[in-house]
């Protein structure tokens, strides 16, 4: 028996969305937590499926500059817990900065004086908390087709979609030109680095980008984007309706789930509004009179691969907050707690039942 997953081609594929739900699974379990030997480890799930499972598409590439930007967050939150300070108290002195005097009604507000250890390791984690999210949204843009993801949403959600997927494809394509001037730069003989290089690629990378709007807005216009079926005024109110009033369910929810006292009622409210926005979009998809030509499939594996992303959010959520949440007062090394640890390894499962890239075989 086989075990090893089939190449990738146009029937087999996983669907756009299930990545993206796979790793906005790993970004909620980070958002949930602030060890940073856990988050290291989402990192590493999400570095490792990319890896394994990316093509050369443009949009492949832009992963290396979502860790580079995580990285640059991270330093900039560390400069800023220097500098502003914290409310953390620390006992571990690092060194004392010149402070600014400030006027009595920016009390509570400090620049400079004194940085203890605590400050910043506090500052470290929680630095890596939103670096981690930011590189998991990486790894969703470096494996999900855009034009793919674009296809597949509702006849509601068209128009927006549009906007979110080249807002979303912006920053992968910037960075393959980005890639590409800066090579032919280097072929030329010419500096590719240093503020100059900078300066004189930006100017080619944002025309660029502006050549492929224009683009996209005129293939969309040839292919008739725009038309709209007509709808009876009853069904217009009701998708309303339910569309937002499921979204205010949503957000009312989310906030209880993250709320201390909000167990009771935040997963029915949330899955509520969940079914009320569902009805509400498949309503407002009558206005929508396009068709998809070779529609893709949700098949057993895009299943696989969005369901390991929502069973480590699930078990990471469900876990000891303790064990989430080290602490820093008194200053000790975090500890790596076990079930946490083997619930994020399930994010894994992609790396093994999704198909294999062509240029991998």
């Amino acid at each position: 028996m086989n075990l090893r997953a089939p190449e990738a081609n146009r029937s087999n594929a996983v669907h756009a969305g299930a990545w993206w739900l796979w790793a906005l699974g790993l970004a909620v379990a980070a958002s949930r937590t602030t060890n940073p030997l856990l988050l290291g480890l989402l990192v590493g799930v999400a570095g490792f499926v990319v890896a394994a499972r990316r093509t050369d598409a443009p949009w492949a590439r832009s992963y290396g500059a979502f860790v580079k930007l995580g990285l640059a967050v991270l330093v900039v939150r560390l400069v800023f817990s220097v500098l502003l300070g914290s409310p953390i108290p620390g006992t571990h002195l690092l060194v004392t900065l010149p402070e600014v005097p400030l006027p009595d009604w920016a009390q509570g507000v400090r620049i400079g004086g004194r940085v203890t250890a605590e400050q910043l390791v506090f500052a470290l984690y929680d630095g890596a908390k939103l670096a981690t999210l930011l590189i998991c949204v990486g790894a969703a843009n470096a494996l999900a087709n855009p034009a793919r993801l674009l296809k597949s949403l509702p006849g509601a959600l068209y128009e927006v979609g549009v906007a979110v997927v080249v807002a979303m494809t912006f920053a992968p394509n910037m960075v393959a030109d980005v890639g590409r001037l800066r090579t032919a730069r280097r072929l030329r003989g010419r500096p590719a680095g240093g503020v100059k290089g900078v300066l004189q690629v930006g100017l080619p990378v944002l025309e660029g980008a502006l050549e492929r709007s224009v683009a996209v807005a005129a293939s969309m216009d040839a292919r008739g984007y725009g038309r709209t079926a007509p709808v009876p005024r009853a069904v217009r109110h009701a998708t309303t309706v339910l569309t937002l009033g499921g979204l205010l369910c949503v957000c009312v929810g989310g906030y209880g789930l993250l709320a201390a006292s909000g167990g009771s009622y935040a997963v029915p409210l949330v899955a509520a509004g969940v079914a009320m926005a569902l009805a509400g979009l498949r309503l407002g998809g009558r206005r929508s009179v396009r068709t998809r030509y070779r529609p893709d499939r949700w098949d057993a594996r895009s299943w696989l691969v969005a369901g390991s992303g929502a069973a480590v959010a699930a078990l990471v959520v469900a876990a000891d907050a303790a064990a989430l949440h080290p602490g820093v007062v008194p200053l000790a090394a975090p500890e790596l707690p076990l079930w946490p640890a083997l619930s994020v390894l399930v994010g894994l499962l992609p790396a093994f039942v999704a198909p294999l890239p062509k240029e991998s075989m």
